[in-house]
């Protein structure tokens, strides 16, 4: 018989928690028989005192048959996923999923709302009119044996230990516990029934892992968990330092996606999206396709038509605009050499892009408009940043967020790769 008092007592003092006391915890959390207080308690022991690779792997199962897993085999095609840890202007899921599919591969983007600085999927697809992201089963699986692509919410009967403790640790301060954020993630991937699976892991200033030795371990940890549970699973170190493009909020990234789909875009989204796409592709046993070539030749703009249209939204709809802008100039000539991702995201979510709790609204045409990014030059006077929101006492908060967090200089930086590393079983 276990109590939450000794289960907590065992990680606080170091110890190393049992399989039956995990399954049970788990499983009385769930049910509403430990108490939030307690929860956070365990969550916080376990953020200060780590698990080890049995724990987590235990951790995780006992997450996973909290609730449902789906069934993806009547879809007919390989199934691969993607996951992002999450960062500022990462719109990578959009143009992704349907470059992929565009290969006949399905991908079931099951995602998430933003919290805080970082942007949420499925609030930018929102962005566009009509656009539906609540599907059942039953619909998730027509759409990707007749498209490929669904970019959609998960059942809250998916992994739904998951959902409870993900709120609660968000208020505890311990979402950036590796043990937890590995077990969060791969509870709901492996739930979800795909057959392969691609971690985009971000590191830097606009990352939760700011710190590039523990972005690794976390990668290398939900690698593992998804080989244990014979998930094909591969990750990729990404740079988050910088934001993503050009822009930051949900209607404005859901514009620069389809500049992608076009065969243009910013440099780093197009790198960034060909890296994952090959990636996700070789897992689907195309190692040769070349996923450049899909965005080029309009393939993946088609199946992105498709997918928007079949969940109930216009894709030739104009996006929203927002009803004040206002623009931070450069005070002298010279070139951009840093921007902070971090202060952008939060400029980002002072103008309306971001909730500040679960529930709350965004407004959708908010956000920031990057006009000169690192490595441009730049004349005084000129627009570097422009403001997007619908409430104008919003713009000077978000002004001030942004004083000091980029820099002007004479020597532009040196070219660096956005993937800084692969990570995979092999």
């Amino acid at each position: 018989m276990f109590t939450a008092v000794d289960v907590i007592r065992t990680k606080r003092d170091a110890g190393e928690l049992r399989k039956e006391a995990i399954d049970w915890v788990i499983d009385a959390y769930t049910r509403g028989e430990v108490a939030d207080e307690q929860m956070s308690a365990l969550a916080m022991a376990i953020f200060l005192n780590d698990m080890n690779a049995r724990e987590i792997a235990d951790w995780t199962d006992a997450m996973i048959r909290s609730g449902i897993r789906m069934d993806l085999s009547s879809v007919g095609k390989q199934c691969v996923d993607k996951h992002s840890t999450g960062g500022v202007g990462d719109k990578i899921t959009l143009p992704l999923a349907p470059l992929v599919a565009a290969f006949g591969v399905a991908v079931p983007q099951l995602s998430g709302r933003g919290l805080g600085h970082t942007g949420g999927t499925l609030d930018k697809l929102e962005s566009i009119p009509g656009f539906d992201v609540t599907m059942t089963e039953d619909q998730v699986i027509t759409q990707l044996r007749d498209i490929g692509a669904v970019i959609c919410a998960a059942s809250s009967d998916l992994a739904p230990a998951d959902k409870k403790l993900y709120a609660l640790r968000d208020i505890t301060s311990t979402v950036e516990a590796i043990p937890l954020i590995a077990s969060s993630i791969m509870s709901k991937k492996i739930a979800e029934g795909t057959d392969a699976l691609v971690l985009d892991v971000k590191v830097g200033s606009g990352a939760f892992m700011k710190d590039e030795k523990r972005a690794r371990q976390l990668a290398e940890t939900m690698v593992r968990l998804g080989a244990d549970h014979g998930l094909r699973t591969t990750a990729l170190l990404t740079d988050m330092n910088t934001p993503l493009g050009r822009t930051a909020g949900n209607g404005l990234e859901v514009t620069e996606s389809v500049e992608v789909l076009a065969g243009g875009g910013p440099s780093d989204v197009v790198e960034l999206t060909v890296a994952l796409a090959s990636e996700m592709l070789a897992l689907a046993g195309m190692p040769e396709a070349d996923p450049a070539q899909a965005l080029r030749d309009g393939r993946a703009m088609d199946t992105w038509r498709k997918m928007v249209t079949a969940q109930g939204g216009d894709p030739d709809a104009a996006m929203p605009s927002a009803k004040e802008t206002a623009d931070i100039t450069a005070d002298r000539d010279g070139i951009v050499t840093t921007m902070d991702a971090y202060s952008v995201g939060v400029a980002a979510w002072r103008l309306g892009a971001g909730r500040t709790r679960q529930g709350e609204k965004v407004q959708a045409a908010a956000g920031v408009e990057i006009l000169k990014t690192v490595g441009e030059p730049v004349r005084a006077g000129e627009a570097v940043f422009r403001l997007h929101t619908d409430t104008p006492e919003r713009i000077e908060p978000a002004r001030q967020t942004l004083n000091g967090q980029w820099s002007i200089g004479t020597n532009p930086p040196a070219p660096t790769s956005i993937v800084l590393d692969r990570i995979g079983t092999a």
